[in-house]
């Protein structure tokens, strides 16, 4: 058998089509037609005041983190289970992180412990849905509200995925999603940042213009356009949001078989729960699944090198993933000091097996099976 892939890009059949329209059209610099496509589709779908393509997640991220209007020294709390963007766009702008550590059951951010974390200078929470798994959105945005913080959603993984029934993306002030090609639907490389607040829709647009008010005058509401404020070249390519826009159109295709896929692994591997050998993930009553990772957790880091390094043998590439931000190279210095016990716990025990569109059921079988073939050497 050919080597099991982590991940492997799904192409629907019309990307090629509609960049070739695209080209056809006579622009492909952004914020074309299929920008405005991808955009409505969006708001439409679910209920986002205001849809702005980027070229990254991370852009997405700078975005939210200008507009959150972040000064030097201002306190921003981020899960330490996350990948870097989620902090590193705050940064940027120089804030000082406060990490929050993850809940016991799953790696989101413990909403019960958040209000500890907030002094004077607090700003933003930044809640990531990790693997398309809400957090705890209603406490998150109480608390928000009773200490008057910005919520920026982290929704990178979480297309098509609902804390109760509101789209994730839908609750915060702002929210930013991911294209990439590990994701659900993907541009190779883009984002979206989303603004549910109508205080930054117009500046939001601004600074997307590289700080301009262009798209302003394009829409023939002024007479001419300048530079009016800071802002960057977050606009990606017609051709980007071309590819995007053929997933798009795919969305209830690709969501069915991904969860099709993810059930089938979840009722496969549930003998391990009864023996005691991994933990399955972990879905609040409050939570919807939309398919975008299956993981397992391990006992031990010497457990999940073992089932790596095995899995492997038997040509399926399995993949950890975070290392917690609180202790990596560049912030360690920075932290406060506080143990984070549950987050270095899905550093070191947390495994990510291979999820995507082509895969089959019976590759899931072989996948199931060599895990449970090998339980005897953990």
């Amino acid at each position: 058998m050919a080597m099991i892939p982590f991940n492997k890009p799904y192409l629907t059949g019309k990307e090629t089509q509609y960049i070739h329209e695209a080209v056809l059209l006579g622009k492909i610099s952004g914020n074309g037609i299929f920008t405005k496509k991808c955009h409505s589709f969006f708001e439409d779908h679910y209920g986002f005041k205001k849809c702005l393509l980027t070229t990254s997640c991370t852009d997405a991220l700078e975005m939210a983190a200008i507009l959150c209007h972040i000064q030097p020294g201002d306190e921003v709390i981020v899960p330490s289970y996350t990948f870097v963007s989620s902090a590193l766009a705050f940064v940027r702008q120089g804030a000082k992180i406060i990490f929050a550590d993850s809940c016991i059951n799953n790696p989101n951010m413990d909403a019960n412990k958040i209000e500890t974390l907030i002094t004077d200078r607090t700003k933003v929470i930044i809640p990531v849905h990790y693997a398309g798994v809400s957090c705890d959105m209603n406490r998150i945005m109480s608390i928000a509200n009773k200490y008057n913080l910005l919520v920026v959603e982290d929704a990178a993984q979480a297309i098509d995925s609902f804390y109760y029934e509101r789209p994730l993306g839908s609750i915060g002030h702002m929210a930013a999603f991911s294209f990439h090609e590990t994701k659900n639907v993907i541009a190779g490389e883009g984002g979206m940042l989303v603004i549910n607040d109508e205080r930054f829709i117009h500046r939001a647009e601004i600074i997307w213009e590289k700080g301009t008010n262009r798209a302003e005058f394009f829409r023939g509401e002024v007479n001419k356009y300048g530079w009016v404020d800071t802002g960057s070249s977050f606009l990606p390519s017609e051709i980007i949001a071309a590819f995007l826009y053929a997933q798009l159109e795919n969305l209830d295709i690709i969501q069915k078989k991904r969860k099709e896929l993810w059930d089938y692994y979840y009722q496969s591997l549930q003998c391990l729960i009864k023996e005691d050998i991994f933990e399955l993930p972990n879905l609040p009553e409050y939570a919807t699944n939309n398919a975008h990772m299956f993981y397992l957790i391990c006992k031990d880091l010497e457990q999940r090198t073992t089932l790596i390094e095995q899995m492997k043998r038997n040509e399926i590439l399995a993949v950890f993933h975070y290392q917690s931000l609180h202790s990596s190279e560049f912030y360690k210095n920075k932290h406060d000091g506080r143990e984070l016990k549950n987050s270095d716990r899905f550093t070191d025990c947390l495994v990510r097996l291979p999820l995507y569109f082509e895969l089959s059921k019976e590759n899931i079988d072989f996948i199931c099976n060599t895990i449970k073939s090998l339980h005897n050497t953990y």
